[in-house]
């Protein structure tokens, strides 16, 4: 994949979850691909990562990953953003974040999310235990 394609890819990615489509999200990523997460340290499925997306989608509205920067390497890219949403008491919420996502055949084969464990609680807030 060229860089472009790279950060085509990138942004086809998060702009699904902005826009609530978590089919679209789960197109990108490969079959056998690993999602894991700095918070918990545990790895998802992509069916797994769709059904926890599925339920944020449901509870942080107005979703937009702000102040975009993706950053192409051999095989992959980083993108740092500030996702911001609203969640369902009204509370306006903002969680800076890194992904790194390692890409074969134009599909996401592994993402690594780091976030503060602080700003995720919040926007879990009411999620089902």
């Amino acid at each position: 994949m060229t860089d472009d394609d790279m950060c085509a890819l990138a942004k086809h990615f998060f702009d699904a979850v902005e826009q609530g489509d978590v089919a679209t999200l789960r197109s990108c990523y490969a079959d056998d691909a690993r999602i894991w997460h700095n918070t918990d340290e545990a790895e998802q499925t992509p069916d797994e990562n769709v059904e926890t997306l599925s339920g944020f989608v449901k509870r942080i509205s107005d979703r937009v990953y702000a102040n975009r920067r993706v950053n192409v390497f051999p095989g992959g890219f980083v993108q740092q953003h500030e996702l911001h949403g609203t969640r369902q008491d009204g509370a306006r919420l903002t969680l800076p974040a890194c992904i790194i996502c390692r890409v074969e055949n134009g599909k996401v084969t592994r993402l690594d999310e780091y976030f503060d464990s602080a700003r995720v609680a919040e926007f879990r807030k009411f999620a089902a235990s």
